[in-house]
């Protein structure tokens, strides 16, 4: 943690960075972002949680005196639309915000749908987008050439949960085959990424699923499934179905009262399950592109733990949802991409962005040739009381995995 003369430091520092010391609100000019985000429908959550993170970084790198192009220091604003959480959607107003309201420069929706609905759109105007919300493998294998995306790709959320099984079974001298998996996945280009990885994974290891099922479209109900978990008795059951889904698993896991010695699920944080199912949700592992306890900093946000203190303290979070932080980081590349490039062109921009190597708060982020961040790997986060605890890479761990689970009903 920064102390107050630390803080003062990275201020200072980040002013020499990004614009000179002399510069004004009222000289500078202006750099408008755009981005179409959900404020409703499935995705309005994590759209919440994802503005937030977009608010935060152009207020600090405004206060810190925003960024210098040819001389003249830049403000940072966002003009959003909310896309309603549907595809078809988000790519019209995309559209819109490039063709009509004239934006060069976009930030990413919610989700790996709505991002690959919009992606055609950046082709066609070639207009460059730096995102932090969408992760599925496939976005990245289309040859894309103004696509920037930050995140881990989403095929390796939960292979880590099958990597900490099979250490498990061979510690306890057991064949890692036997262990037995009940997986249920929505049924979104994220998710289905999500399920293949944990299928590659459990190859490796000649380990089989006893349950392999897509959730209801309208993520409400999954009583058949956990029914089949309940009888099956499965060692490892595992989750994919972003807030909503997971919501409704801690919420049935409940009323079902299911016992699994080890539960994998995504966006744990952003359905806030320690808040509303605490009971049902006790030792549920996580994964997140990012933590709170990471070695990482970087000149405008400080460390990984001096940023979790003032995005809570700016929006009252509890446990800082990865999406925030994401959608920080990708504010942070546009304003790298500025001063590096020394220029508004969305070509020069582009070319800047794919020689991005910047080190931040939310780790190191360097673009392959096809956009994804291949350096950023996921960690695992188990709930333990309440609490957020690294427990996988073990050489990163900051407790002890709680295994076999114990959630009391």
């Amino acid at each position: 943690m920064l102390n107050r003369a630390g803080i003062a430091m990275v201020a200072a520092t980040t002013a020499l960075a990004f614009a000179p010391a002399a510069a004004n609100a009222q000289a500078c000019g202006e750099i408008e972002l755009g981005a179409a985000v959900s404020a409703t429908g499935i995705y309005a959550a994590n759209g919440q949680n994802t503005k937030n993170g977009y608010e935060f970084a152009v207020k600090k790198i405004n206060d810190a005196g925003g960024v210098t192009i040819g001389g003249k220091c830049y403000h940072f604003k966002i003009k959003y639309y909310d896309d309603e959480s549907t595809p078809a959607r988000a790519a019209q107003l995309v559209e819109r915000l490039i063709d009509q309201d004239k934006i060069n420069y976009v930030l990413g929706p919610y989700g790996s749908p709505l991002t690959k609905a919009i992606l055609p759109v950046i082709e066609k105007y070639k207009t460059p987008l730096v995102q932090g919300e969408a992760a599925s493998r496939s976005l990245f294998t289309q040859g894309y050439k103004y696509h920037f995306g930050i995140v881990a790709t989403s095929e390796k959320y939960l292979t880590p949960v099958v990597d900490m099984a099979a250490a498990i079974a061979k510690k306890a001298g057991k064949d890692p085959s036997k262990v037995k998996v009940a997986m249920i996945y929505q049924d979104d280009a994220f998710s289905l990424d999500v399920r293949q990885g944990v299928v590659d994974a459990m190859k490796k290891y000649n380990m089989s699923a006893i349950v392999d099922d897509r959730m209801p479209k309208d993520l409400n109900d999954i009583t058949s499934f956990l029914t089949k978990v309940k009888a099956l008795k499965p060692d490892v059951l595992i989750v994919s179905g972003h807030e909503k889904g997971a919501a409704t698993a801690a919420r049935q896991m409940a009323d079902l009262q299911i016992q699994v010695p080890l539960v994998g699920m995504t966006h744990c944080e952003s359905a806030k399950i320690t808040q509303d199912f605490p009971k049902s949700s006790e030792d549920f592992v996580c994964p997140t592109q990012w933590d709170e306890t990471m070695k990482v900093q970087d000149p405008m946000f400080g460390t990984a733990a001096n940023y979790n203190t003032q995005i809570k303290a700016a929006y009252g979070y509890k446990v800082v949802p990865y999406q925030t932080a994401q959608a920080t980081a990708a504010v942070y590349v546009w304003a790298d991409a500025f001063k590096r490039a020394n220029s508004l062109d969305k070509e020069k921009l582009r070319e800047a962005l794919t020689k991005t190597d910047l080190e931040t708060f939310y780790g190191g982020i360097k673009f392959a040739a096809d956009g994804s961040n291949p350096g950023k790997e996921i960690i695992l986060r188990q709930i333990q009381h309440g609490k957020y605890n690294v427990v996988w890479p073990e050489k990163v761990a900051a407790a002890k995995l709680q295994y076999p689970r114990e959630a009391q009903y």
